[in-house]
């Protein structure tokens, strides 16, 4: 199955150039090219691609503006080109798929193919999912309510906040927040995007309490909220390091691999 894409910029040579480096993806299939944003919204509207590489400096509307104006439909995955590099943070925070520096370096771009693709691959799996969970509901309608409260259950029964004494206050931190976790002895320093803090708890003991399904140990003494993952970099020895949302690095030993392999593979 294709990824249908459609390439933003108001530069033709950066059109032809971004052309040329996706020729190798075979199942990146280009359907149009747009020169400026109010042109890139009418197109996605109409043509409702999978997949945009879109340029943020545009005059006019620029690439923010052209993400504000798909929001009221079934947006397709971004993943924002430019020069300027002190539009990073706003691009993540736009939940683009990833964001690439002009002239787009070959292995971050097929890094961010296969974000693509896994990405596209956990939305069907999720529309699949519900689809069956819909004919569940028609045809066995118990069996789809007992399914529903076992989820909620699975989920609600990991917290959501955690009160962290440190420095003789009580902090009160959102589960979600955390970047990663390091262990210390029976201390826990618990990171998040803009704070530090010291828990006195066991690795063991802090782990029944966060949701496996996000937070996984990468090394021994490091727990992981993969929702924060950002970027993956391969090391020589068969290690590799997390980029965090933050801009930190954490380092994933060889024995944890496996827990990354949705990233790298």
């Amino acid at each position: 199955m294709t990824i249908r894409t459609i390439l933003v910029d108001d530069e033709k040579l950066a059109i032809q150039g971004l052309q040329l480096r996706l020729q190798p993806y075979e199942d990146i299939e280009i359907i149009d090219t747009c020169a400026n944003g109010r042109e890139a919204i009418r197109k996605i509207k109409t043509e409702k691609p999978d997949l945009v590489f879109l340029d943020i400096q545009m005059p006019g509307f620029d690439g923010f503006s052209v993400v504000k104006g798909i929001m009221e439909i079934d947006p397709p995955l971004i993943v924002f080109v430019t020069a300027y590099q002190e539009h990073a943070i706003r691009a993540f925070e736009a939940n683009a798929v990833n964001y690439l520096m002009k002239p787009v370096d070959e292995d971050k771009l097929a890094d961010t193919i296969e974000r693509v693709r896994q990405r596209i691959a956990e939305k069907r799996s999720s529309e699949e999912a519900e689809k069956l969970m819909n004919v569940l509901t028609e045809v066995a309608p118990e069996a789809a309510e007992e399914f529903t409260e076992g989820e909620a259950e699975t989920s609600e029964r990991f917290e959501k906040l955690i009160n962290v004494k440190d420095r003789g206050q009580i902090f009160r931190v959102e589960v979600d927040s955390i970047e990663y976790v390091e262990a210390a002895g029976d201390y826990m320093c618990i990171h998040t995007g803009d704070n530090s803090l010291i828990l006195r708890e066991t690795m063991k003991d802090l782990e029944r309490r966060l949701d496996p399904r996000k937070f996984q140990r990468v090394h021994r003494s490091i727990i992981v909220n993969l929702d924060q993952v950002r970027q993956v970099k391969p090391h020589t020895n068969g290690e590799c390091f997390l980029g965090l949302d933050s801009g930190a690095e954490v380092k994933v030993s060889r024995s944890y691999r496996d827990v990354v392999a949705r990233f790298v593979h």
